[in-house]
């Protein structure tokens, strides 16, 4: 029996229908850009795993860090004892934050980290004794994770359909724009006594379709948010450690967040692991004689020796000399492409930032259950790429290592799903 056989008969796979699911590719081994599939296939991962992959696969250096660091300690409870590994990566990420932060928390992902954030806003406004600050602010077509905090802050979509009625009330507001901006301050404005956060992707909203805003208008709605007093939570799972061509997405913005989530790109895409950042104003709301005031949140494997480790391995690479460099290749090559796509048939909304490339296939409607999406995926790989569209939203954020040939082949397959007649 296979492995994609053996597969099917125990594991359930995320977002994939189960009915009629096609059998998963087994993939043995993966360097670089490359993964290496069990029938002798290769594919670049054009879409660095989900998003997670820096360096590139089973990467020497981080490997080697994370061996050696299993030697010493794997695990212990962060409760009551703490660990190197856990420390220097704290001192290390807060200097290169985008604001004035002073504290880590960890956590295990993405959406833990956006749990994290969510509770500590709320339950700071508690402990001020300001307790009818409870009202969320967040973006529609917004996706912040997948429980039920996270479910509740991301826009109300096929993700979160089932949940519905199970989730908190949220203020959505469109993201800013020039003929919208005022009417978004006087929204900021009719809820900030009741507000006590505003959570916001930085100029990338990735799974609700890669959808991009500008700066410009962000920093104008951000300036209100911060006048009301309102915490500010920047969700950088997706768009931190170089991926918009700056360290962080919110390098753009004058405005700085009172919070920020990391993840994916956090471990360079080796061990999971989540960030949650904040500043002293958060921080001191906790030191309290009161012990109900204190933050009851934490993990099993919060701020596991082995994932630290993979992180200041990642940060390692993305300080060395070249990393860079190949970023704002990545960079200048998207941007190049996409003009070369624009005012294509069947293509519509050519965007690029930093390494992120995505585009709109005009076939049916714009929504993530577009079938288009599994079509794209199997011509792609059956042309050595693998892409995994968002609906008819396809994208390209490749890992850092991607070499110009590797990168050439991306674009050709991209060329071609282009010029199908889907």
């Amino acid at each position: 029996m296979s492995l994609s056989e053996r597969d099917q008969h125990v594991i359930w796979h995320p977002f994939t229908q189960q009915k009629n699911m096609l059998p998963p590719v087994p993939i043995t081994k993966a360097s670089g850009s490359i993964l290496f599939a069990e029938n002798g296939s290769r594919y670049i991962d054009a879409i660095s795993s989900w998003w997670v992959t820096l360096h590139g696969h089973a990467h020497p250096y981080i490997a080697e860090k994370i061996y050696r660091q299993a030697l010493e300690l794997e695990q212990v409870i962060f409760a009551g004892f703490t660990h190197e590994p856990a420390v220097r990566l704290a001192e290390r990420l807060l200097p290169l934050l985008p604001g004035d932060f002073t504290r880590i928390f960890y956590s295990d992902n993405g959406s833990t980290s956006t749990e994290v954030a969510l509770k500590m806003s709320i339950q700071y406004w508690w402990n001020r004794e300001e307790k009818k600050r409870r009202k969320i602010i967040a973006f529609t077509n917004a996706y912040h994770g997948d429980t039920f905090g996270a479910m509740s802050v991301s826009d109300r979509s096929v993700f979160t359909l089932a949940f519905h009625d199970h989730l908190f009330e949220v203020v959505f507001i469109d993201v800013p724009t020039a003929d919208n901006i005022a009417s978004l301050k006087g929204i900021i404005q009719q809820h900030q006594s009741e507000t006590a956060a505003f959570i916001y992707e930085p100029l990338v909203q990735g799974a609700g379709g890669m959808k991009m805003y500008d700066a410009q208008w962000m920093d104008e709605l951000l300036t209100t948010v911060k006048n009301a007093g309102i915490i500010c939570i920047a969700d950088e799972v997706m768009t931190g450690f170089g991926r918009t061509g700056k360290l962080f997405a919110s390098e753009y913005l004058s405005q700085k967040p009172d919070i920020i989530c990391l993840s994916k790109g956090l471990t360079g895409g080796t061990m999971a692991l989540g960030v949650t950042a904040c500043t002293n104003r958060i921080y001191e709301a906790y030191v309290n004689d009161d012990k109900y005031k204190t933050f009851f949140h934490g993990h099993s494997f919060t701020a596991n020796p082995l994932a630290c480790t993979a992180a200041l391995a990642s940060l390692d690479l993305l300080e060395k000399e070249g990393c860079f460099e190949r970023i704002n290749a990545i960079t200048r090559l998207n941007s190049a492409f996409a003009g070369k796509l624009q005012d294509r048939a069947n293509t519509k909304d050519v965007r690029t930032l930093g390494t992120l490339l995505a585009f709109e296939i005009t076939k049916g409607k714009d929504e993530y259950l577009n079938n288009i999406s599994s079509s794209i995926t199997k011509m792609a790989m059956d042309n050595g790429v693998y892409l995994r569209p968002l609906g008819n939203t396809v994208y390209i954020m490749p890992p850092y290592c991607i070499t110009g040939e590797e990168l050439e082949k991306v674009y050709e397959v991209l060329g071609s799903v282009v010029e199908t007649d889907w």
